[in-house]
């Protein structure tokens, strides 16, 4: 098992990496499994830094590169409509249930338009609590629709 945070804790197996800014500092196609509980909601979907970035949108590129073909991506995070979403005030990505169906699934990746390159497709996801439990599995990219 390992981590990423941003101190390392080298006796932790966790290394040290600010994922608004920096990729994941893994070689693709590592790991069958990602977990992100109670941090994708830290991540801004935009950063000027200098330039424009999605940071949501390169942190979802990064997950897709280091999973195995088939590896699961699992999130756990508070999500509108609970009010846990904007109590915290370093939650500065607002989270739906159709945030990961309608955006990164392969069916409908409205996320393309916004420079994402993988696909996803949602094998789970249910509530608990105030938290939205999502696992997206990782596929294979679509080609071009033949028309």
């Amino acid at each position: 098992m390992h981590g990423v945070d941003i101190r390392e804790d080298a006796a932790a197996h966790v290394v040290k990496a600010d994922l608004v800014l920096e990729p994941i500092p893994f070689p693709d196609d590592s790991f069958e499994y990602v977990t992100a509980h109670d941090f994708i909601e830290h991540i801004p979907r935009i950063v000027y830094a200098p330039a424009r970035r999605n940071s949501f949108i390169e942190l979802m590129n990064e997950i897709y590169r280091v999973l195995k073909p088939g590896g699961s991506f699992l999130s756990l995070t508070p999500a509108y409509p609970h009010p846990e979403v904007f109590r915290d005030p370093t939650h500065v990505n607002i989270i739906t249930e159709e945030t990961f169906p309608y955006y990164f699934d392969a069916q409908r990746c409205w996320a393309r338009m916004y420079g994402f390159k993988g696909a996803f497709e949602v094998a789970l996801q249910e509530w608990r609590g105030p938290h939205l439990l999502s696992v997206l599995r990782k596929v294979p990219v679509p080609g071009p629709q033949a028309g």
